[in-house]
């Protein structure tokens, strides 16, 4: 069978056969058809070759870094495979060319004081944000007491809350995994006192989304809570500490995972027996995504390498005692 004419019809083919398969492919299916749009505009015709990749990769990003560039050229590879079985010539750049594509950046780490700023500046922000003082300080709460993602607290549903607000069901989490999250009491109380609030909004039927848009009433988009978000940090002044040159809603999700590895080890927890609890809790597929966070966050560093030298110290004397 004759492939699509078009670049555009193969990556909608494309697309189309894999999200049947159960991906949800938004950033990547993005950029897949921006390329193929790219290659059209651009008259090319045939098989696909690296040439055309290179010079989507580049053009299209030339303020950008390799990294970028990296990161760009792999999300175009699972599309170069699948149109190499219909189409033989099918070509793509070798190796990597921009080097790595993939690197984690130390997050930053907010301090109990900076997230309390963050939820009480958010009671003051105007409604025409979308997500306003009704709605962001639970959100970001949320986020805070939990380590949810953002986008697994967007998609919340009011039944997805136990009747006691003593947990939520994480139903639409990364790789389409359910899990349970338990709630410390004060997150279920804030959440019970949001509810009372959220019922001037809309209904709160257990098949109503828990986060609405204060001025549509519809459900909260992650673009009105980044414009927020963007005006909140502004207006605080924090100053990024990690890697990264922005604080990022993400920074809440690290923030929590790293302030628990902190209380454990300043308590002298068992450290790989708690990270499978702590690595379900927080929805992680790979246990090393959670010891991560060992080595890539300064402070947990610097209690582990207290604990090491507190645990040699009483092993030299008991060897000398």
């Amino acid at each position: 069978m004759s492939a699509p004419a078009t670049m555009l019809a193969r990556a909608e083919a494309y697309l189309s056969e894999r999200r049947r398969l159960g991906f949800v492919l938004d950033r990547s299916g993005s950029l897949t058809l921006a390329f193929a749009r790219f290659a059209d505009g651009s008259g090319h015709e045939g098989p696909l070759t690296s040439a055309i990749v290179l010079r989507w990769v580049k053009e299209e990003a030339v303020h950008a870094d390799p990294f970028t560039w990296a990161q760009r050229l792999n999300v175009l590879r699972p599309f170069a495979r699948h149109l190499a079985d219909a189409e033989p010539r099918t070509g793509f750049p070798e190796g990597a060319p921009f080097g790595r594509s993939k690197r984690r950046l130390a997050p930053h780490i907010f301090t109990p004081a900076e997230v309390n700023g963050l939820i009480a500046a958010a009671g003051t922000l105007p409604a025409v944000f979308g997500a306003g003082p009704a709605t962001l300080p639970t959100l970001l709460g949320l986020l805070a007491a939990t380590g949810l993602r953002i986008s697994e607290a967007l998609r919340l549903w009011c039944g997805d809350l136990s009747d006691l607000n003593t947990h939520i069901t994480v139903k639409r989490s990364k790789f389409e995994r359910t899990r349970i999250v338990p709630l410390h009491p004060t997150a279920a109380v804030a959440l019970r006192e949001y509810l009372r609030a959220r019922a001037r909004l809309g209904s709160t039927y257990r098949s109503a989304p828990l986060f609405l848009d204060e001025r549509s009433g519809e459900i909260l988009r992650y673009a009105a809570v980044r414009r927020a978000w963007l005006r909140l940090t502004g207006d605080l002044g924090i100053v990024p500490r990690g890697g990264h040159r922005f604080i990022r809603i993400h920074d809440l999700r690290h923030t929590f995972i790293c302030r628990r590895l902190m209380l454990w080890q300043a308590d002298g927890t068992d450290i790989d027996n708690a990270m499978l609890a702590l690595s379900t809790y927080v929805g992680h597929v790979n246990l090393g995504d959670t010891y991560w966070y060992m080595q890539a966050v300064p402070e947990i560093m610097a209690l582990a390498g207290v604990r090491f030298e507190t645990l040699s110290s009483h092993r030299r004397e008991a060897r000398h005692g």
